[in-house]
């Protein structure tokens, strides 16, 4: 099962609700997913529920939703102010609403989220799905080729069965509603190849020696920016291309 960071996952909600393809009830349980509780804080005095952020998001003209999965060095999705970034760096995650000069940054204890808006400007640059897919499919094949010479099999032949199924359909574990086949099939690839980072650099203790390792970082790099340039073109456009 493929897990979308929480931030994309509610993009993709918030956006097929404002193209009004997806219910309120249906966005609502879309949000919550497997959440104990979720709410949104900064608006006014009290945390408001799912079903009343719908009216504020309403009430503040927000015309879309982006997503950013910013990185020490690679602030993906940002835009600023600094107050935002910074937020959004610790938590390596936010979503921007367009048009009402706010953002979105995730807190979660235990099951339960709680969304902290914030000011925020539009990232100077969105990716789309196209481009995205393309990038992503091209540092594929480069960091596959890379893994390859460091023997991934010998390290680690859970990556390397992963490398090798790339192909293969795998749900998300929570539902997201996307804009199109196309956007879809660039989330799952991307959240598949995050997965594949992730694992790796949890394996690092195995690496033969300190040269190995950063060799290992060197070759993960550009997949993990196009992983998440990836998702964020597929969760935050409204037309899926």
């Amino acid at each position: 099962m493929l897990t979308l960071p929480a931030s994309a996952r509610l993009a993709c909600w918030l956006n097929a609700w404002l193209r009004g393809d997806v219910s309120a009830d249906a966005l609502i349980s879309g949000i919550v997913g497997r959440q104990s509780s979720v709410d949104f804080s900064g608006f006014d005095a009290a945390p408001l529920p799912p079903a009343l952020l719908l009216g504020q998001l309403r009430a503040e003209k927000v015309s879309s939703v982006s997503v950013a999965l910013p990185v020490p060095g690679d602030p993906l999705g940002l835009g600023g102010p600094p107050a935002f970034n910074a937020e959004g760096l610790e938590a390596k995650e936010a979503v921007v609403l367009h048009g009402s000069g706010r953002g979105l940054v995730p807190r979660t204890v235990g099951a339960a989220i709680r969304w902290g808006a914030l000011e925020a400007e539009p990232p100077a640059y969105l990716p789309d799905v196209g481009s995205a897919d393309r990038a992503l499919r091209d540092a594929i094949r480069v960091a596959a080729d890379e893994l390859t010479r460091l023997d991934v099999a010998a390290w680690s032949p859970d990556i390397a069965d992963e490398l090798m199924n790339l192909r293969a359909p795998r749900p998300f574990d929570v539902p997201a509603t996307f804009a199109s086949p196309a956007a879809a099939r660039a989330a799952g690839q991307g959240a598949r190849c995050l997965r594949m980072v992730a694992m790796a650099r949890r394996d690092d203790g195995g690496a033969l020696s300190a040269t190995e390792a950063a060799r290992r970082h060197v070759a993960l790099a550009p997949l993990d920016h196009a992983a998440r340039n990836a998702i964020i073109a597929a969760c935050s456009s409204l037309d899926g291309r």
